[in-house]
């Protein structure tokens, strides 16, 4: 069980990458069509069926060969008829995702006999997948654990038990044994767990606290994003999200933001439906000077700040959750990332001396 600030992966994403020389073909992805399927367009039924796929991304790879039924290529109008076997035909060889032990330093903050509690950085990818096969806080965890004979970093019953962006910071936890896992996942999905996140956002805020409701799913205009639609209804996925100012700079404010929930991008896609990108988060419009004055010496200003902190200002700074073995509660803090801490430092000064409120 997966949760919190996911970057998925989509298995289309590449279908354009250039052919090998011998023009060979690599098999990804082979499906059988039900046996009371009515007819229906290709690209329609392979979007509602394979997961993390746009209807788009497939009608791309049809159009470039790559989409077969009964081995022989099919546009994206074709029609599928029970029984049809449907193959994604890649030209590149189908990657080992086996997970390998990599010394990558790891900051532990916590560690007994079920569980560990790790520190990110910003920047590294949390699990292996398309471009990042190697380098991942997963391979990291490997190391850590490589001589412990019950660990296996390719059994999905052990391992993270949430995941946070490659480009936010802070804290996870990872289990060691089945047990905890199942004990902990079970904890986010129940939404026992206590996360709080730190913020630096566009604009200031009216109220010093709020709450945002919206439901989570993936931006029809954009798959890299998410997008923000109407609670209750039949798109996306529920998602709540608190928040607290902490400090206020006058063209940006620091926030606590507190999930009731742990969907994909959640905080940022939230943020930005609310009108208050995070700051420097390039995907969510966050690299625009949305707030303050248009001198030539605030953008020199705004430019320095994007030099000393160039990715989605998010810090997750405390978990809290129930010990799976001895029920206790667990409650960690950790400090901010030296970048987003020297962008808040930058902020403050700034307004002190500028006189903003």
């Amino acid at each position: 069980m997966m949760t919190d600030e996911l970057e998925d992966i989509d298995l289309l994403d590449d279908v354009d990458a250039t052919s090998d020389d011998d023009g060979q073909l690599y098999e990804h992805l082979r499906m059988e069509v039900d046996r009371g399927q009515e007819p229906v367009r290709i690209d329609k039924y392979m979007s509602e069926h394979v997961q993390h796929s746009s209807r788009n991304r497939i009608q791309k790879a049809a159009d470039a060969g790559f989409i077969q039924v009964n081995g022989t290529p099919v546009k994206s109008n074709y029609k599928v008829r029970p029984g049809d076997i449907i193959t994604l035909m890649l030209d590149r060889p189908h990657y080992d995702t086996t997970i390998e032990p990599e010394d990558i330093p790891l900051d532990v903050v916590y560690e007994d006999d079920q569980l560990m509690v790790v520190n990110k950085p910003a920047g590294l990818v949390v699990h292996p997948g398309v471009g990042n096969f190697h380098g991942t806080l997963v391979n990291a965890i490997a190391w850590h654990l490589r001589n412990l004979p019950t660990y296996d970093p390719n059994d999905p019953s052990v391992g993270l038990v949430h995941r946070i962006d490659k480009d936010t910071s802070g804290l996870l936890v990872v289990a060691k044994t089945p047990e905890a896992k199942t004990e902990l996942g079970a904890q986010f999905f129940n939404h026992d767990t206590h996360r709080s996140y730190v913020a630096l956002v566009w604009g200031n805020f009216t109220e010093d606290t709020g709450r945002i409701e919206g439901n989570i799913g993936r931006d029809p205009k954009d798959r890299q994003r998410m997008a923000v639609f109407p609670a209750g209804g039949d798109i996306g996925k529920t998602a709540v999200t608190h928040y607290r100012v902490l400090e206020r700079y006058g063209y940006t404010t620091l926030v606590e933001c507190r999930l009731e929930t742990g969907r994909t991008h959640q905080i940022r896609a939230h943020m930005k439906h609310i009108g208050h990108p995070l700051f420097a988060d390039e995907r969510y419009g966050g690299m625009e000077i949305l707030r303050g004055e248009r001198t030539a010496s605030y953008k020199a200003y705004i430019q320095n700040c994007l030099k000393l902190c160039s990715r989605q200002a998010l810090h997750a700074r405390t978990l809290g959750f129930v010990h799976p073995v001895t029920h206790e509660q667990m409650d960690f803090t950790s400090e901010l990332a030296d970048d987003m801490q020297a962008l808040i430092d930058k902020w403050r000064n700034y307004t002190r001396n500028n006189d903003i409120t």
